[in-house]
């Protein structure tokens, strides 16, 4: 169970939210909404431990949720594609993997972008790359992640209707799994057989 106890975020000299509290369970799905500024992002931060809050304690399996322990049963993708332009989309995945300790083998690597709709394009630097398709080389890690905590921001941004309807269904695996998923997006959301809990900020 991942537990956020009274959180206070602030931003500047502005606070973005205060005295924040839920908990989340396996199976669980928790979906962040409100404005631009509102704090989604901070929040998200937050939880993955990139940010302290200014007040309250955020917890995994009833202990604080710190060090590599945590970190291995965590995949954050932010809102922005962690991909180098210079490297090809086999070779993105294959680095990020490795340094989330979840190494692939090619043919597994090039199975996840063969399903991400990127076949015959895995070989190519990314800076060559749609910003739809950098997206889907960042998001082929939620093909092959055993993580069971996930924490995405705005995962379906630049992805056309077939990639949206691909990730909604790995979703649905994976919280049918066991796994928990926190997550902004402006997009609608419909996650088979999924009805997401909702924290609304201001």
């Amino acid at each position: 169970m991942l537990e956020a106890a009274h959180l206070t975020c602030q931003r500047g000299e502005r606070t973005l939210f205060t005295g924040l509290s839920f908990t989340l369970s396996a199976g669980e799905l928790l979906q962040v909404a409100g404005p631009n500024g509102s704090g989604k992002t901070s929040l998200l931060k937050l939880l993955c431990g990139l940010t302290p809050p200014l007040e309250g304690t955020i917890s995994w399996q009833g202990a604080l949720a710190r060090g590599e322990d945590f970190r291995r049963n965590l995949l954050y993708i932010g809102h922005q594609n962690a991909v180098k332009e210079d490297l090809s989309a086999l070779e993105n995945l294959r680095i990020a993997t490795d340094f989330a300790g979840e190494p692939l083998s090619d043919a597994q690597a090039l199975a996840a972008l063969a399903r991400m709709d990127l076949a015959g394009r895995e070989h190519l630097p990314a800076k060559v790359l749609s910003q739809g398709q950098k997206r889907r080389v960042t998001l082929a890690r939620l093909l092959v992640s055993r993580a069971p905590l996930w924490v995405l921001d705005e995962p379906l941004t630049a992805l056309d209707v077939r990639a949206v309807e691909l990730i909604q269904l790995r979703l649905a695996e994976h919280l049918a799994q066991q796994g928990m998923v926190v997550l902004t997006t402006h997009q609608p959301l419909q996650v088979p057989g999924v009805t997401p809990r909702r924290i609304e900020l201001s």
